[in-house]
């Protein structure tokens, strides 16, 4: 039995207030240390580039990424044109610190004032934003020896199980800190999404969309709507920023007026995808089939992320959404079949995804299954392998390998993370969150973006209620036996790091959970030298 990620959707103002005001004196005192270095070693950041260095005994990963801004803020000039960032490395949406006092968290949440159709990117509380600000160049990272007489103890905690694995990773060196476990590959759960995030974005780039179209094979008068693997296309009449069936169906229902035509066939091509569409966990609320065509997730109610009830065919479903809003739009449409657009069909219109960096933020925030899933097929099309569960674990294993990544022992069964087959290191996850803050890969630096953060946004709103709310930032993992968590910290000293708690084989995951919240805010309070 799978375990649905905990489903803390809401966080109320007084909450957020709170937490915001306590956090505010800190981040004034690290911002003024930093300001003066920001100029200085943004321009001796761009010439850095990040390398990975095998010690053999023991196993440490160094994985330099830049003294520019602790890993996370990247060079001027080459954050300009990796997307939405201001002058500072920062992305423009976070500076609305939290953004917000009376605003809800998350990347499906709405969007910024203003914002042509945009998804809102995950708020970050005032402690995650000093430490994109190259505050980690204050001191001196923790002392290894001092960190491990801290984190031990806690880890034995019995809550984590008989052997938990850990990593602790200095963002701006790349050197590890401390380390348990650290190469033996475990269950690593809903932390799997970071490698699926690093991979697609790897292999895509931060500004690739995903696009569904609709095609008129000549003289059948046959409409087909094809699906582009595109797990955020949306029939409500609101599509927040995401692509839009009823956009779909007013430009087809327009190009098909043009041409005369208003009596067709419609059917709908799944073909982007290969192999069975069912995940190994079986029919499950915590995703649906793994189709290139769906619309909401192919969710029955109107929720946006969570577990929920699915429609037994979403491709199906999808077709006969858009065949009545083709009705409604003056085109009449028989009930749609499976087929699939020939070479000779004139595309009639297209609807786009946003950007592959608000779905991966999306996807982490959310941990949505759907998500993580579509962004495993993609990374397996776009380099070469087949759209199928074995080809996506050949594609995401490449990608990570290509980048210089520890994949030895990691296996990706799928790309959520759902599957126990699935196998990561305490030691890949740490330098897959270093890779992502290395100036030198800025289409990576989404999957350090969507993050959650701690008693802000997404599945970890309700934890980190006292301590290092807003100071962790991180990604939760969750089945029946398994708890992990991996993200980042800014310490007391302003320092930024990576950290990777592993957990198989617990019993109680309500107290494992709090073990490792416990370790996570531990970290981010200790400045142990």
């Amino acid at each position: 039995m799978v375990v649905p990620e905990l489903r803390p959707w809401r966080a109320a103002r007084p909450h957020v207030v709170r937490i915001a005001d306590a956090v505010r004196p800190r981040l004034g005192r690290t911002a003024a240390v930093a300001k003066p270095r920001i100029a200085r070693l943004a321009r001796a950041g761009k010439a850095q580039v990040a390398r990975v260095t095998r010690v053999t005994r023991p196993k440490t990963w160094h994985y330099t990424a830049g003294a520019t801004t602790a890993g996370l803020a990247l060079a001027a000039g080459v954050v300009t044109s990796a997307g939405p960032w201001d002058s500072s490395g920062q992305r423009t949406a976070e500076r609305d610190r939290a953004a917000a006092l009376g605003r809800a968290g998350g990347t499906d949440h709405g969007r910024a004032p203003g914002a042509s159709a945009q998804p809102r990117p995950a708020p970050s509380a005032g402690p995650v934003l000093s430490g994109l600000g190259g505050v980690s160049t204050v001191k001196s990272a923790p002392d290894g020896k001092a960190l491990a007489k801290t984190l031990t103890p806690l880890l034995k905690d019995p809550a984590l199980g008989p052997r938990p694995a850990a990593a602790v990773v200095d963002v701006t060196t790349g050197r590890r800190l401390y380390g348990t476990g650290s190469d033996t590959a475990l269950t690593p759960a809903s932390t799997t999404k970071i490698a699926t995030a690093v991979a697609a974005l790897s292999a895509m780039g931060a500004d690739h969309r995903l696009t569904t179209r609709t095609a008129l094979e000549p003289d059948t008068k046959e409409v087909v709507l094809v699906g582009g693997g595109d797990p955020t296309l949306t029939a409500r009449e609101a599509s927040d920023g995401w692509a839009s069936l009823r956009t779909l169906a007013d430009r087809t229902a327009a190009a098909l007026a043009q041409r005369g035509v208003r009596d067709v066939t419609l059917s709908y091509d799944t073909t982007l995808y290969a192999g069975s569409q069912k995940h190994p966990i079986g029919v499950n609320p915590n995703l649906a089939l793994v189709s290139p065509l769906m619309a909401d997730e192919g969710r029955t109610d109107d929720s946006t992320s969570g577990p929920v009830t699915r429609v037994t065919d979403p491709a199906a479903d999808a077709a006969r959404r858009f065949g009545d809003l083709l009705k409604a739009r003056g085109i009449k449409a028989t009930s749609p079949g499976p087929s699939k657009a020939t070479t000779r069909a004139k595309t009639l219109a297209t609807v786009a995804s946003p950007p592959l960096s608000a779905l991966v933020e999306r996807m982490l925030t959310d941990s949505d299954n759907d998500i993580a899933e579509a962004l495993a097929r993609q990374t397996a099309i776009t380099t070469g392998h087949r759209a199928d569960f074995a080809g996506a674990d050949r594609a995401v294993n490449a990608r990570l390998r290509k980048l210089g990544l520890p994949v030895k022992g990691a296996a990706f069964k799928d790309g959520s993370g759902l599957n126990r087959a699935d196998r990561l290191t305490a030691d890949l996850l740490t330098a897959l969150l270093a890779k992502a803050a290395d100036p030198a890969h800025p289409e990576l630096r989404p999957a350090l973006t969507g993050l959650p953060v701690a008693g802000f946004t997404g599945t970890l709103t309700s934890r980190y209620t006292d301590g290092a709310a807003g100071v962790v930032r991180a990604k939760t993992g969750t089945l029946t036996g398994v708890n992990t968590l991996a993200g980042t910290v800014v310490d007391q000293d302003g320092r930024l790091l990576a950290f990777a708690f592993m957990a198989n084989n617990t019993t109680n995951p309500a107290a494992a959970q709090k073990a490792l919240d416990k370790a996570a805010t531990t970290l981010a309070a200790c400045g142990c030298r």
